[in-house]
């Protein structure tokens, strides 16, 4: 892909082995040590067996952005990734609120929103789960994706999702 495209993360959640190693190489990179509890990217196992990566949609009307009442996010117009700026940032829980998968979460021990940058424009966790050989998140370009806003959910709609397709309905209720 060339540098001016915008991409999007594609999640195949029946890949994800649950191994974690895009929350640590995630935390890794943000945080300069493995500190799974403030990677962008998180990894829910709600059912045994059934492992969630969690991570911003970049929903195309940002409505975690727009309910910023501190200005502190912004999209970066090369990669479209949702970014914070800590200095701003009064960790109110607003973006929380209003992202339909409740996605952004406060950072553990400082006061600012976590969401994925998309580590502009090469995400380190769609590199080691590639590594790892599952490619249960890749990257593709954003305009291939009409669809995906699809996956802005929560990691309990996204599980139950999961159960039904490979369980069936009547499993579903697990969850």
């Amino acid at each position: 892909m060339s540098e001016t495209e915008h991409i999007w993360i594609a999640r195949d959640y029946s890949k994800c082995s649950g191994c974690r190693r895009c929350e640590i190489v995630c935390s890794l990179s943000h945080e300069g040590k493995i500190w799974p509890e403030a990677s962008r990217v998180r990894v829910f196992m709600l059912v045994p067996g059934v492992e969630i990566p969690h991570l911003c949609v970049q929903c195309s009307d940002y409505p975690c952005v727009d309910a910023c009442p501190a200005d502190a996010l912004s999209i970066d117009r090369q990669t479209e990734a949702v970014i914070v700026d800590k200095e701003k940032c009064t960790a109110c829980g607003r973006c929380v609120e209003a992202c339909p998968g409740k996605i952004p979460y406060m950072h553990p021990t400082e006061n600012y929103a976590v969401i994925c940058d998309l580590c502009g424009g090469k995400p380190k966790c769609v590199e080691a789960c590639a590594e790892g050989g599952w490619y249960a998140l890749e990257i593709i370009k954003r305009e291939d994706t009409p669809t995906f806003e699809l996956f802005a959910k929560t990691p309990e709609e996204i599980t139950r999702n999961v159960i039904r397709k490979l369980y069936g309905e009547e499993w579903e209720e697990a969850v």
